[in-house]
């Protein structure tokens, strides 16, 4: 059993049924957060050119009979704006550092071809430029999160690029911009200063980077009435030597540092195992690995409080997901994978994750939007699906710019075999109403747990919940049937007096709304 947060509540019983678990484990107090709240943000999202993302996924072939607006896929518009994505951070991941943003403004047909060397060696025409990605952050009413060029780019590109998204006045690229039909800028706010640049985007040291990094920020320049958060390019998952330099170096110089960390569900990047054939023990092992962000989250969080006690700068878990091997017979670049109710539990988790530690984390981006790794939402030509994990973001979108309240206990156990993790994780806020909504995961396959809930001091008179769960860990969402996992009702918590009670099924994500 494992000491884990969850909602601030006076009381609470927690014990597994059916199992040898059936116990009293715990009993919660109530520590109302007055200040805290879980930054939007942490619910971000994100688009790299890669596989069916941009091309093949936001944006359709010319005239397309695909309802579009511009090219623009309506019916991923209305999907993302339900679950209300607070931002999208484009054009990459690894293609940022060797994209160049000149090459993807101006008329559409004179625009130079380029090859996406990082995802499958496919050439692209660069008609999804700067334009058509702030269009489409329009359309969505969601804040563009851009990653500048630091790996094969010049300070005077990112320079410039800033100037010409954020620049009202007159000057060269201001002119540009207005020659090629926006008037007023965009003022883009957050500003990614190159990403992975321990790999993917440069191979350097962290020394190196620190440097260069305030070297560009010097350059991407905050203009009037648009001001930059610039985000450094952070640690890969527990490279803490990384997050030491950069916040020695750089400091308060910045707004975010990101991290990335993927759930592989064997741990290996050479063999990462299916995405929908597994068994329980690789299933026990994805959930272990997926738990592995608590701890990262938490070290890396210790290291900034180190040299940020006021929490100023924000960690930006900016790469984050399950990421497995490719379905037979696609293109190994491409990174298509199908997304099952495993996945629904993995995003349930990591967002509890992300809430509980909503004093730094202040945003994140799930990688990917459409058609890569864990993604939103799968098309194939004119159909389109909402995945197992889009459900969970629409779930738990009510914690977005709510206050947070923390609470600890201790959870039961999942067994398998000589191994053991948490079986319950939760996270809890309330919002700008007073209802309060509690988030729920129960990763144990097998067995249910029951809660009997005690609410001293907090005024609610019912109880309402929804509920994501499915026969199987690994069943999926199909292009035949699109709707096998999906949002019921849940029926399983009771007000009883001042109590609540709640019977938590096998594999399942819950929110519970209190009023």
């Amino acid at each position: 059993m494992k000491l884990t947060r969850f909602i601030c509540l006076s009381l609470c019983t927690v014990w597994a049924a059916n199992s040898s678990q059936a116990q009293n484990l715990t009993q919660l107090s109530i520590k109302p957060s007055d200040k805290q709240v879980i930054s939007k943000h942490i619910y971000g999202h994100f688009a790299e050119h890669l596989g069916r993302c941009i091309y093949d996924g936001f944006w359709v072939a010319e005239n397309s009979a695909i309802p579009n607006k511009g090219r623009i896929r309506l019916d991923v518009v209305e999907a993302l704006k339900k679950i209300k994505i607070p931002n999208l951070r484009w054009p990459g991941g690894c293609f940022a550092d060797e994209y160049h943003w000149r090459d993807g403004i101006g008329d559409r047909s004179l625009r130079p071809k380029m090859v996406n060397t990082n995802w499958g060696g496919v050439t692209e025409d660069n008609s999804f430029g700067t334009h058509e990605f702030l269009e489409l952050c329009e359309m969505l009413n969601t804040a563009p999160y851009i990653a500048g060029n630091v790996g094969s780019g010049t300070v005077e590109e990112m320079a410039k690029w800033v100037e010409y998204l954020n620049f009202d006045g007159v000057s060269p690229m201001a002119s540009l911009r207005k020659q090629n039909g926006r008037e007023k800028p965009w003022k883009v706010s957050f500003w990614g200063v190159g990403n992975e640049s321990w790999g993917c985007g440069g191979n350097m040291t962290p020394q190196y980077y620190s440097d260069l990094y305030r070297r560009y920020a010097t350059y991407a320049r905050n203009y009037e009435g648009a001001p930059l958060k610039k985000i450094a390019s952070g640690a890969n998952a527990e490279d803490y030597n990384w997050t030491e330099t950069c916040m020695k170096n750089i400091g308060t110089r910045m707004w975010g540092l990101t991290l990335h960390y993927y759930t592989l569900p064997t741990g290996n990047w050479k063999d990462k195992g299916s995405a929908t054939g597994f068994n329980e023990e690789q299933y026990f092992s994805t959930m272990k690995n997926c738990l592995r962000m608590e701890e990262i989250v938490s070290k890396h969080a210790a290291i900034m409080d180190k040299y940020d006690p006021a929490k100023k700068v924000a960690l930006v878990v900016d790469e984050w997901g399950i990421w497995t091997n490719v379905e037979p017979g696609t293109n190994p670049g491409f990174l298509y994978q199908q997304n099952s109710l495993r996945d629904a539990l993995i995003a349930g988790t990591t967002l509890n994750i992300f809430n509980n530690h909503s004093d730094r984390v202040k945003m994140a981006n799930l990688a990917q939007t459409i058609n890569v790794l864990q993604a939103l939402i799968l098309t194939e030509k004119d159909k389109m699906l909402l995945t197992p994990t889009y459900h969970v973001f629409d779930l738990f979108k009510v914690h977005q710019d709510a206050k947070y309240l923390p609470i600890e206990f201790v959870s039961p156990d999942y067994v398998s075999g000589n191994q053991k993790i948490p079986a319950l994780n939760v996270s809890a806020s309330q919002d700008a109403s007073g209802a309060i909504h509690i988030s729920l995961v129960n990763l144990d396959p097998k067995n249910k747990i029951k809660l009997n809930t005690s609410l001293n001091g907090q005024q609610w008179k019912s109880v309402s919940g929804q509920i994501i769960t499915s026969q199987n860990v690994n069943d999926v969402n199909t292009f035949t049937t699109p709707n096998k996992v999906s949002i019921a009702k849940f029926n399983g918590a009771k007000k009883e007096g001042a109590n609540l009670n709640v019977e938590l099924p096998a594999q399942s994500v819950v929110v519970l709304e209190l009023k």
